[in-house]
């Protein structure tokens, strides 16, 4: 660990946003290791030789995770896509977690018993600025309204329980968590399939051209290889049975 160029010798630092939301952490406390992307980053940490009390975490805002210029962490964990777009500013190490989006309304909306892309044309979506679930609403849905934009995914949960929206757009481990513990009535309508496309996967985020980018993507690419990220998306992640594909 001593001999990696990281931003502070002898430490690793790690940048999520703040709220850090479940269950990808655990009480807004992305040192406890509890979550699974809290979990990830101790275990590829331990990858690459640092002990736990060797990890330091750093508030990033979401969009400045992966925008260009220099970076104030060694590596970012914040539910980031791995995009063609973003590689143009950041590195990207593996993806350690595989990713479908889905739709999550409250039992009285519109489109609480959707079943097709078509049941959800006419619908007020929303979802978190820059974020691939955005792109799923305007790329796959097409709504004939314009999706309601927010700037945090607390701020879109807020609004659905609100009524400000038919339904909102997040990926599936955060669908089950908003159904199960913030929206009472709220339910997953269903999910997205691939649509033919390359599946969409989360990647740890680093500077562009970073020195630590071939040492943390060979850490994730064991991770997986040993079963390690499975173990942890069993323990961290609820399973996506129950969410049927709109097509």
């Amino acid at each position: 660990a001593a001999a990696l160029p990281t931003r502070t010798a002898g430490k690793l630092t790690v940048g999520t946003d703040t709220p850090a939301y479940e269950p990808w952490f655990s009480d807004d406390k992305p040192a406890n290791g509890k979550g699974y992307e809290s979990a990830v980053a101790y275990a590829v940490a331990k990858q690459l030789g640092f002990a736990p009390g060797q990890v330091v975490w750093r508030t990033v805002p979401f969009n400045s995770a992966f925008s260009p210029g220099v970076k104030n962490f060694d590596f970012d964990i914040n539910q980031v896509s791995i995009s063609a777009e973003r590689r143009k500013s950041v590195d990207f190490s593996p993806g350690y977690y595989d990713v479908r989006q889905a739709v999550v309304a409250r039992k009285g909306s519109p489109i609480a018993k959707a079943t097709t892309l078509a049941d959800l044309r006419n619908a007020r979506l929303g979802a978190q600025v820059g974020t691939t679930s955005l792109d799923t609403i305007t790329g796959i849905v097409k709504p004939a309204k314009q999706p309601a934009v927010f700037q945090r995914n607390d701020l879109a949960v807020a609004a659905l329980r609100n009524g400000q929206v038919d339904g909102i757009v997040v990926d599936l481990p955060t669908a089950f968590y908003i159904t199960g513990a913030q929206v009472q009535d709220a339910a997953v309508v269903g999910q997205f399939g691939s649509a033919g496309g390359p599946s969409e996967q989360f990647g740890l985020v680093l500077d562009k051209g970073s020195r630590l980018t071939p040492c943390v993507s060979a850490a994730v690419t064991r991770l997986r290889a040993d079963g390690t990220l499975a173990a942890l998306e069993k323990q961290w992640l609820s399973d996506a049975v129950g969410a049927p594909v709109l097509k």
